[in-house]
């Protein structure tokens, strides 16, 4: 592959700051919040939770273009806004995707990680709007990319001055039809074999399934990915987008607990 921002060749591994948060030193880190902002309170309450169990950056949808038009749509603005608050009340960087190059401006100063979704993998004006700025990029691969589809995504963003990209692996479309997405554990590997870039996994996209999502963190963290991005929710039969994806507080306190148990038998993979 033609890499010549983020290829591993003679590099160091990438390590990449978002706020106070370190990923890519060896340290498994975990994203987690809700799918979507539903309102001020709830995001509060699960930013709260996620802080006392050691949640390293929050993440939130306020912009959520759904498969269909007529799902809820996120709060937008207001949603961002409400991330901002709780992340000077709890001291947690926060992150929220953009889907448009013209709303980079708008967000910059509320957020503290740019994410490009999955369906705008290849929304090249928007790749180079985000590389243009001086805050790191959440890149999640696209639903049917390939490797090669998803480092090249990743270089035009570099192209534009800015490496602090963090990779994610969040499930690919496969003739599977049981699970959400077919979560594909050997790019983790992989990518670190052609690209300098830290990566994490989804495995609430990944699957689709609140019972996969543990097996399929440890399986992301044996494999040697630097971290993971899970759905927390008050309440997850009540969520307007993506509940069935996402863990109560009583389950994502289990996940927590079982990554400290067994996060020191990987450390060398990362």
């Amino acid at each position: 592959m033609d890499l010549k921002y983020i290829s591993r060749d003679d590099e160091e591994r990438k390590v990449v700051k978002v706020g106070s948060t370190i990923i890519g030193n060896g340290d498994f880190v975990v994203f987690a919040g809700p799918c979507a902002i539903e309102g001020r309170e709830m995001l509060l309450n699960t930013a709260y939770y996620m802080k006392k169990n050691n949640v390293s950056v929050l993440r939130g949808g306020a912009f959520k273009p759904r498969t269909s038009p007529y799902s809820f749509q996120g709060l937008e603005l207001e949603g961002v806004k409400y991330l901002k608050e709780a992340s000077e009340i709890t001291g947690l960087p926060v992150v929220t995707e953009v889907m448009d190059p013209r709303d980079v401006e708008s967000i910059y100063p509320y957020i503290d990680m740019f994410q490009v979704g999955s369906r705008n993998m290849q929304n090249f004006p928007l790749l180079r709007e985000v590389g243009k700025q001086d805050k790191p990029v959440l890149l999640k691969r696209g639903l049917a990319a390939t490797i090669e589809d998803f480092l090249y995504a990743a270089e035009y963003i570099a192209v534009e001055g800015n490496d602090n990209i963090v990779l994610c692996e969040r499930g690919i479309r496969t003739f599977s039809s049981y699970t959400r997405n077919t979560m594909d554990i050997s790019a983790i590997p992989l990518t670190k074999e052609l690209s300098k870039l830290p990566i994490i996994i989804d495995p609430s996209h990944g699957t689709g399934m609140r019972s996969l999502i543990l097996p399929m963190t440890l399986a992301g963290l044996a494999a040697g990915a630097d971290g993971a991005m899970i759905e927390v929710h008050p309440c997850p039969d009540k969520a307007l987008s993506d509940g069935e994806q996402s863990l109560d507080f009583e389950d994502f306190q289990k996940l927590m607990n079982k990554l400290k148990e067994v996060e020191g038998c990987f450390r060398d993979m990362r």
